[in-house]
């Protein structure tokens, strides 16, 4: 596949992920009763539903490899089960747009858990980019309305944990992306995802997911994160893994809060200042710059 096309699907994943936060913080207000586990169960099985029958329909579900399930369990016990859990536990407790910031410094990270694992080489172009959109990052936060204050220090240790299990994931990712259709990864995962957090629900949910409020926005809210930001994101990433590799696609990431805060800002959850545009823009050139050869 051409890196032109490689390029918008990317950019794709990022803008649903993006707006997932401002969703979830969406559905949390919506329904006040519904809990993490809920929650990522009903968007995992929403999910499943829709891509398991898709692709059997169209005859491109492929069966797991012999030695292969163990990556698979492995993946999906790291994403969605474990990433879902700090992820969605963080959002609940801070403000959707500084989740999506912390979120947003897995590239950091990745090129070094690379290197260490498969002794692939750090470029000085990635660090760079890297390193820059970093700084673009910190314009975008400092530049909201809440800054770090009225955020839960429970809630940031969370998100610290869903950067680390993310980082994880991507390694893990390696294994198998050569070897499967991205679609397909992203269809296993959900549906491994979604028996791990059935088991969780037997344990603690006491039949809470039955007594919800299912009204039209909260199923659509849903029926949106569970088909828009599990199923397509995760397939245009795992897209651009397999042909530019983990360090240069994961640098994408780095682009989430800029579309959390246009979201936030359409729905009056932030206001714009000139620190943000200008973050967005640093943002970009380091995206841009870490995309560079040699």
């Amino acid at each position: 596949m051409k890196k032109t096309l490689i390029y918008p699907l990317l950019a794709c994943a990022a803008i649903l992920w993006g707006v997932s936060f401002i969703l979830t913080k969406e559905l949390f207000l919506t329904e006040p009763a519904l809990t993490v586990t809920e929650l990522v169960f009903l968007r995992l099985l929403l999910a499943t539903a829709v891509t398991i029958p898709a692709l059997a329909l169209m005859r491109k579900l492929e069966p797991i490899r012999k030695g292969d399930l163990k990556w698979f369990l492995l993946l999906s016990f790291a994403e969605p089960f474990c990433y879902h859990l700090c992820e969605t536990g963080g959002v609940q407790l801070v403000s959707g747009s500084l989740a999506s910031v912390i979120i947003a410094t897995i590239p950091l990270f990745v090129p070094f858990g690379m290197a260490a694992v498969y002794r692939e080489k750090v470029r000085g172009a990635t660090l760079v980019g890297v390193l820059l959109s970093m700084v673009g990052l910190g314009l975008i936060l400092f530049g909201s309305k809440e800054g770090m204050t009225g955020n839960s220090p429970l809630g940031l240790l969370y998100l610290a944990g869903a950067v680390v299990v993310a980082v994880a994931y991507t390694l893990l990712l390696v294994k198998v992306v050569k070897r499967y259709r991205p679609i397909t990864i992203t269809a296993y995962q959900n549906v491994l995802g979604m028996i791990y957090f059935v088991l969780l629900l037997l344990m603690f949910d006491k039949g809470n997911i039955f007594v919800l409020h299912y009204t039209p926005k909260f199923v659509g809210l849903i029926l949106a994160l569970g088909i828009f930001c599990s199923t397509l994101a995760y397939a245009f990433y795992n897209v651009g893994i397999r042909h530019l590799g983990a360090s240069a696609a994961c640098i994408f990431t780095n682009t989430i809060p800029i579309f959390s805060l246009i979201a936030a800002i359409c729905l009056g959850q932030e206001v714009f200042s000139w620190n943000k545009a200008v973050g967005i823009v640093v943002v970009i050139v380091g995206v841009i710059l870490a995309q560079r050869e040699g």
